[in-house]
């Protein structure tokens, strides 16, 4: 069934399209376009139109490098007008933004390409964009001499020359449904200047918070069937130490010896270790789906079998549909789950975007000067295990881990403590 009004969406760094399914779902948007730089990632999009997967039956695929689309050339090849297009979305690459790397910013050429999406928001003049990414664009910098968070500053300074209002919501995908933890920062802008609503988390783990439980990868993926099976395996050498760890488990599960003996140098750093041989539980979300589950320092480990969880599991995890078709090899199709948007959060911001574009219809006149808002809705959601004694105690959220004095006592499993920053939500987009 379709909303009363239907809205026209112009898709920028597309992927595998998780973004544009999920405002799909909601019954509000069509997709008209898309622009893609990876040939095999245009193949999926490219099946699935075909096969009667997307609601967008005569959706445009355009396989370029954002670089080189002039925006007034493309809404001629789409035969469209600027006015024509309601919402323009898309999530520029991450990595150079992200806490887990070297923090480039716009000195590494991913980080420059939030600056197009930019130059389409200028030439197109949506009513409404998302622009979806990591947390830490909000604090890198513009360059080696700028400070923390000048690059998003920036950005949105810019935003407002060209007479958009920002609102930028930090989420947790795992408290609206999803399976997966998995932070991000959704950025929804208007040229009406009315302000965005995204909704309160509807899951917890928190008992108190009285809201739904979280959902697990045990109710995920726990005996599905059809999925893909086609995975990217662990080496022998891999398999061994992974064979010690208990599900729930990490490298800390290991005796210290092993653990020195298994991980090298990476054992003497202070951070970005909580994914080492790590071992999934059926009764936790899962991890953040990354594009390489089979790597000692990102391993998703299936909690049962002694392999990594294999690109069927990966997908449904991030909520796409059951017959939705990746092409390509077995690493291809991870680098596009793990790099899509959960279908759950594109549902969410669309639905809260398309109130907006409700409002315009409505009311298409300018409102009063808002100032742009950033809104944390409980995106640090730690689920974990902690054994003390040979005994095992369920931590049910980072607000309840034992102080400084008593965590000496424990040894974190399924994550470590968010004092060392382990964001690994924030590594592959």
């Amino acid at each position: 069934m379709k909303a009363a009004h239907q809205f026209n969406v112009l898709s920028l760094f597309s992927g595998a399209m998780g973004l544009d399914i999920g405002l799909e779902n909601t019954g509000y948007f069509q997709t008209i376009g898309c622009v893609e730089i990876e040939p095999i990632f245009c193949e999926t999009v490219r099946r699935n139109r075909e096969a009667g997967r997307l609601k967008s039956r005569n959706l445009e695929i355009i396989n370029a490098d954002i670089r080189d689309v002039e925006p007034e050339k493309l809404l001629t090849q789409l035969g469209v007008l600027p006015n024509q297009i309601d919402l323009l979305v898309g999530g520029p690459p991450c990595q150079a933004f992200s806490v887990f790397g070297k923090r480039r910013g716009t000195e590494d050429i991913r980080g420059r390409l939030i600056f197009d999406f930019i130059k389409f928001v200028e030439h197109i003049r949506p009513k409404a964009f998302i622009m979806e990414n990591v947390r830490g664009l909000l604090s890198v910098k513009l360059n080696t001499d700028g400070s923390k968070g000048s690059l998003f500053e920036l950005v949105q300074q810019r935003f407002k020359e060209l007479g958009y209002r920002t609102d930028c919501f930090i989420v947790n995908a795992a408290n609206y449904g999803a399976p997966q933890i998995r932070e991000r920062l959704i950025i929804i802008g208007n040229r009406f200047n009315l302000q965005a609503e995204f909704p309160q988390p509807t899951y917890s783990n928190r008992p108190e918070d009285k809201l739904l439980p979280f959902v697990t990868l045990g109710s995920a993926i726990k005996d599905k069937i059809g999925l893909d099976p086609a995975l990217m395996d662990f080496s022998p050498r891999k398999k061994k130490y992974l064979s010690m760890v208990p599900p729930g488990g990490n490298w800390r599960s290991l005796p210290i010896e092993i653990q020195k003996e298994s991980m090298g140098k990476s054992w003497y750093l202070k951070g970005g270790r909580s994914a080492y041989w790590r071992k999934l539980s059926y009764e936790f979300p899962c991890p953040t789906i990354v594009t390489m589950p089979n790597h000692a320092g990102t391993s998703l480990c299936h909690p049962e079998e002694l392999r990594p969880l294999t690109v069927g599991e990966c997908a449904v995890i991030q909520g796409f549909p059951l017959e939705w078709e990746f092409a390509g090899s077995p690493g291809a199709k991870y680098q596009q789950i793990g790099n899509a948007v959960p279908i759950v959060l594109g549902e969410v911001a669309g639905k809260t975007t398309a109130k907006l574009l409700e409002q315009i219809i409505l009311s298409p006149d300018t409102q009063p000067i808002l100032p742009d808002a950033i809104v944390h809705l409980r995106p640090h959601v730690r689920t974990r295990w902690w054994w003390k004694d040979g005994e095992v105690i369920d931590r049910l959220s980072y607000s309840e881990r034992p102080d400084k004095k008593t965590k000496q006592n424990f040894q974190p499993s399924l994550f470590d403590v968010l004092d060392e920053k382990e964001e690994l939500e924030e590594v592959y987009g």
